[in-house]
């Protein structure tokens, strides 16, 4: 889609979620009672702090600069769900600004539940690709990053900076050369936060290989496909990879390991 409808799309997003916002749910002074549901432009408008018309022009998909600020108001204003707040910001092409608080919320009961009853490797990954959960295969598999205590558990320093995940990683330079690529696409909206900025300029300082990959600039999709391992211990290993969003975390992502 591109960026003139994006725009529609967003306008006609938030006219439906206006014209549907039950009365019941209306936090306007004064005599709300009316024959049809939902919040006119102006009453939007007013909760917003912004103008009648700016709104307006937003509703009709216009060309008009609306910071992430004014969509968070927005949002609030129409009372949206968090998926439908994520798809709000998600047409926009703005960063929420609740997604840092988000990012600092405990990781739900019943996800790292799903994680530790999966058979095969599996790890749950926050925005700056910390292993914030794991099963016992992945702290079985991944030597030196899962299995000791007091390692960080970043993916990309634990990658690109030990020993260990060069003689696991059957085709490291392979995978090294795609996985800066691979978190530049997932991360590009947060680049600007102080903990990817130095997450990165510590990966840049310590591995070579990083800096060049990450100089390239080059973004891709982090995708499935066949991950091999030389396990100091298990042998060989091959496994096709599949990477999973939590729908109402979409900031966590779930990496499983399928054997082969």
């Amino acid at each position: 889609m591109d960026q003139t409808g994006k725009r529609k799309a967003l306008g006609e997003f938030i006219k439906t979620q206006r014209t549907q916002l039950p009365t019941a749910a209306l936090r306007l002074g004064g005599n709300t009672r009316r024959r049809t549901p939902g919040l006119r432009r102006e009453e939007v408008a007013q909760l917003c702090d912004i103008s009648v018309t700016w709104y307006t022009w937003i509703e009709q998909g216009r060309t008009v600069s609306v910071s992430a600020a004014a969509l968070a108001r927005i949002a609030e204003a129409l009372q949206l769900s968090r998926a439908k707040r994520a798809y709000l910001f998600e047409l926009s092409g703005k960063k929420d600004p609740q997604a840092q608080e988000a990012q600092a919320q405990e990781i739900p009961a019943e996800i790292l539940a799903v994680t530790d009853a999966i058979k095969t490797p599996a790890y749950l990954l926050d925005r700056h690709w910390n292993a914030v959960a794991w099963n016992r295969a992945a702290k079985t598999l991944f030597v030196g990053w899962l299995d000791k205590k007091g390692a960080g558990r970043n993916l990309l320093e634990y990658t690109y900076c030990t020993a260990d995940a060069t003689n696991l990683i059957s085709d490291w330079e392979q995978r090294a050369s795609r996985l800066a690529a691979e978190f530049r696409a997932d991360c590009g909206m947060y680049l600007d936060e102080p903990e990817i900025a130095e997450l990165v300029a510590r990966l840049s300082a310590a591995s070579d290989a990083f800096k060049r990959a990450w100089n390239l600039h080059d973004v891709v999709e982090k995708e499935g496909g066949e991950r091999r391992f030389s396990h100091p211990v298990l042998g060989q290993l091959s496994y096709r990879q599949v990477n999973l969003r939590v729908a109402n975390r979409p900031e966590l992502k779930l990496v499983m390991l399928l054997p082969v």
